[in-house]
């Protein structure tokens, strides 16, 4: 798994992209969103210090967790983003679109917060995915 990990990644060009993100989120916050094995692989094998995470959520935690920690960083239930005002919410799934349609359109639509994936796909497969659903 994590093979196809660091091939997906040298694949999209995240390094690249990854500094692009960094530039553009410089003074901002932000919450990743997606506490799986994809987000856990790119913790561990890039530098995320300049994008000012504050705290990571995912549709598994829940209240109790919120105190917890995960991977070093604070746990925040999904439905607890917006209490914490980040500048921009981290997508970090391979698969994103349904994710950031949702977070747009039914989480921070009433809200300055933007939505990003945080590994971005080139814009074929960005096509891919959403005629392939």
């Amino acid at each position: 798994m994590q093979e196809d990990f660091k091939t997906h990644l040298k694949n999209i060009n995240f390094e690249k992209s990854l500094k692009k993100l960094k530039k553009k989120l410089k003074n901002k916050t932000s919450i990743v969103y997606g506490a799986g094995s994809f987000f856990k692989y790119i913790n561990e094998n890039y530098d995320l210090s300049m994008l000012n995470i504050v705290g990571i959520s995912d549709m598994k935690f829940d209240e109790k967790d919120e105190n917890q920690e995960f991977l070093g960083y604070k746990k925040i239930p999904k439905n607890k983003i917006i209490d914490y005002k980040p500048d921009y919410v981290l997508v970090a799934t391979l698969k994103y679109i349904g994710i950031v349609e949702d977070f747009e359109i039914n989480i921070l639509d009433k809200t300055k917060i933007k939505v990003l994936p945080l590994a971005k796909l080139p814009f074929i497969d960005l096509i891919k995915e959403i005629w392939c659903k």
